[in-house]
């Protein structure tokens, strides 16, 4: 089949995608079919407050092709860009980079930008002797791999903030859940003295609220209460790690899935987003404040059970006093919640 051919197809395929993880794995297809590159590899990036994070999600190397979940970068499989300076020569040009091995082959490197960043590279190896022609057909592959993922990224962020919506949040949760049930099935087949330490891990839901959002719009007008949402969806990104998933759940409400850690290290990642904001400064406003309610995310959870523990401690840091951070766990322990649920 000729080249062009090969091409058109492979793009009709990727076109059908609707998820990131899918595209990357329709996309390695692609480049092995056509291109049959030594090395090939896809990674999203993460920016960071001092550097920034890169994810190889999907790709081709010495053991086969692989593909790993888009949405749920895997630390394992994560590292800081400048591990990588070929990566972070690309990400500082802003534009395709080249670098000749001793043994011949070209190792290249083509940033995805949006907003005047890299949201993804893609890097890969081929022979020096690769025709012109081909590189041509490899231009246009990524290329039009670049507008498809700029276009699900419209359509999975919230257009105010920049975070992911509601519906990405929906479509998502049932992964973060089965990640959960995996984890929690490794952690009960450890050894017994490990579980009697207290170290496990757990993924952490929490709901956030600003306080009197209404009074903001009502006194200060709807633009300001706009811009009060932009600068929250800016703290939360500076509080909290690259891999935990952060939503705008819709009007001031925001969702934070923290990625597994222990029961201290959430309730001192949720009061620190707390305490950044209420010593944040808002122009002509001051002093803005949130509630936050947090649950543990069991292993035969569903969205609905979840929403609702997490929703309850909210409701209970509202009823007392605003401008705290409360985790429903601790609060049905102490029986402090029972009011409510009868």
């Amino acid at each position: 089949m000729p080249a062009m051919l090969q091409l058109i197809e492979h793009i009709i395929r990727i076109s059908s995608k609707r998820d990131r993880t899918e595209i990357t794995a329709a996309l390695v297809d692609a480049m092995q079919d056509l291109f049959n590159p030594r090395a090939f590899a896809v990674y999203r990036c993460y920016p960071g407050l001092k550097q920034s994070i890169v994810f190889r999600c999907a790709g081709l190397d010495a053991n086969g092709t692989f593909t790993h979940n888009a949405y749920l970068p895997e630390r394992r499989h994560c590292h800081p860009i400048d591990e990588n300076p070929l990566l972070l020569r690309c990400q500082s040009e802003g534009g395709i980079v080249r670098e000749t091995s001793a043994s011949g082959s070209d190792r290249l490197v083509f940033p995805i930008v949006a907003d005047e960043r890299a949201i993804y590279m893609i890097e890969i190896s081929l022979p020096a002797e690769f025709p012109a022609d081909r590189r041509v057909l490899l231009m246009g592959l990524v290329e039009y791999f670049g507008h498809h993922i700029s276009l699900l990224d419209y359509g999975e962020a919230d257009s105010l903030t920049g975070l992911a919506n509601r519906k990405t949040f929906d479509k998502h949760l049932f992964e973060i859940l089965g990640q959960t049930a995996s984890d929690e099935h490794r952690q009960n087949s450890a050894a017994p003295c490990r579980r009697r330490g207290g170290n496990n891990l757990h993924h952490w839901l929490a709901i956030c609220d600003v306080d009197h959002f209404k009074r903001i719009n009502d006194v200060h007008g709807h633009l300001t209460g706009d811009t009060v949402l932009i600068l929250l969806a800016q703290l939360m990104r500076d509080s909290f790690r690259y891999d935990d998933q952060l939503f705008r759940f819709g009007g001031e409400e925001f969702i934070i899935v923290l990625q597994p850690a222990s029961e201290e290290n959430a309730a001192r990642a949720f009061e620190r987003f707390r305490t950044s904001v209420q010593e944040h400064s808002f122009v002509d406003i001051g002093q803005v404040t949130l509630s936050v309610g947090y649950c543990r995310l069991l292993a035969d959870d569903t969205p609905t059970r979840i929403i609702d523990r997490a929703d309850a401690a909210l409701y209970w840091a509202k009823r007392n006093g605003r401008n705290r951070v409360a985790c429903y766990d601790t609060l049905a322990t102490a029986g402090a919640l029972l009011a409510r649920r009868q």
